[in-house]
């Protein structure tokens, strides 16, 4: 009966620890918040965005520029790209925009340009470097790492961005 009683509490046991390593779905649902994504970005955002784009650039916003940086802590413009990229599609890009254009992407017309696609501008004192990138929202507005001011949105049409503009691509996945 010693025997038995020995065995039961073995099983038992070994039936409890495997029970309370196993996992249990749980679903939630996330529904957005729209308006309060709208407020942050300026821009009217619904269901027919990519919100998941949305989302990750808010966590961004405001983050400061630091040249060589990929964290919240400090980022600059391909760090940004690279790791809303890397976040949201898995993808690893190159650490400098004019490397992101030349090997991650294919160029694209402005006309084309759609929700998540890559704009590329010559900032510095060489007008035909790329040195800055942005990923682009929609409606011509982009989200950035503005050296002067962090992770920002700004729009196509300000005339410093329409003076520095050089091209749109499409990342290459």
């Amino acid at each position: 009966m010693k025997r038995y009683l020995k065995i039961l509490l073995v099983v038992s046991l070994v039936c409890g620890v495997l029970m309370s390593c196993s996992t249990t779905r749980r679903s939630h649902s996330h529904r957005p918040n729209y308006a309060s994504l709208s407020k942050q970005y300026g821009i009217r955002i619904n269901s027919s965005d990519f919100i998941p784009l949305y989302e990750e650039g808010a966590l961004w916003l405001g983050t400061p520029y630091r040249y060589g940086g990929n964290s919240k802590r400090g980022v600059d413009c391909s760090g940004f790209v690279s790791a809303v990229y890397r976040k949201l599609f898995h993808v690893k890009l190159n650490r400098s925009a004019e490397l992101i254009l030349r090997r991650d992407c294919k160029k694209i017309g402005k006309k084309k340009l759609q929700t998540c696609d890559l704009v590329f501008f010559a900032t510095g004192r060489n007008r035909s470097k790329v040195n800055h990138v942005g990923i682009y929202l929609k409606n011509g507005y982009f989200i950035h790492a503005s050296t002067s001011k962090g992770v920002v949105i700004s729009h196509l049409d300000e005339p410093y961005y329409r003076s520095k503009w050089k091209t749109a691509a499409r990342v290459k996945m």
